[in-house]
């Protein structure tokens, strides 16, 4: 009886695999975190406003940030991260070099550094990343950093400026590629922010 059952069972299994290796195969898709100012039109560059040396630190993520993965916040507060479509780097890295490119092409500073540089810096900005993700029950998506500036030419670094800036973008779709765009507006709207708080310590 049991022999009988097993190849009753037996076009039930194999129909299932059958049904297995007919689903298409998705291949991940990774995006570029890159973010750069818009550039003036017949600009030959940046024109260096400042004296003063910036170095940017490594940026800081917040818990459930250091996925890779695409994130969309439900209207329930739930947040999941996409398998298929994720950034080129995590996060924070690719939102603290852009950050450091994009205040570097600003032309605020005499010269901003990267982490790891072993220049001698006037100031220095710690960033950390508070949120990068699409809400697509409400048409957005969503980026915001903290900064803490500080006076490091004295042996003792002073806090210049705190603060959080948050912005957000519209979402021109349900498709990837639109939560892509969405949300790097969103982070330049937030750079945007950032280089005028910077402004006066320039």
């Amino acid at each position: 009886m049991r022999r009988r059952l097993c190849l009753l069972g037996l076009p039930l299994a194999l129909a299932g695999c059958a049904s297995a290796l007919e689903r298409p195969y998705v291949a991940r898709q990774d995006w570029a975190l890159t973010v750069s100012p818009e550039p003036e039109a017949d600009s030959p560059g940046p024109v260096r406003r400042g004296r003063k040396v910036l170095l940017v630190r490594s940026t800081l993520a917040a818990p459930g940030l250091g996925d890779r993965g695409l994130q969309t916040l439900g209207p329930d507060g739930t947040m999941t991260a996409s398998f298929y479509n994720r950034w080129a780097v995590p996060p924070a890295d690719g939102v603290g070099a852009s950050l450091t490119q994009f205040l570097a092409q600003s032309g605020m500073f005499a010269a901003v550094l990267a982490p790891g540089s072993l220049a001698d810096a006037d100031l220095t900005l710690e960033p950390a990343l508070l949120a990068l993700w699409s809400e697509p029950a409400a048409g957005r998506a969503v980026a915001s950093l903290s900064i803490v500036l500080l006076a490091t030419r004295s042996l003792t670094p002073r806090v210049l400026l705190q603060a959080t800036e948050t912005a957000t973008a519209p979402l021109a779709g349900q498709d990837p590629e639109a939560a892509v765009n969405a949300q790097l507006a969103a982070l330049a709207a937030v750079f945007r922010k950032i280089e005028a708080a910077l402004g006066p310590f320039a």
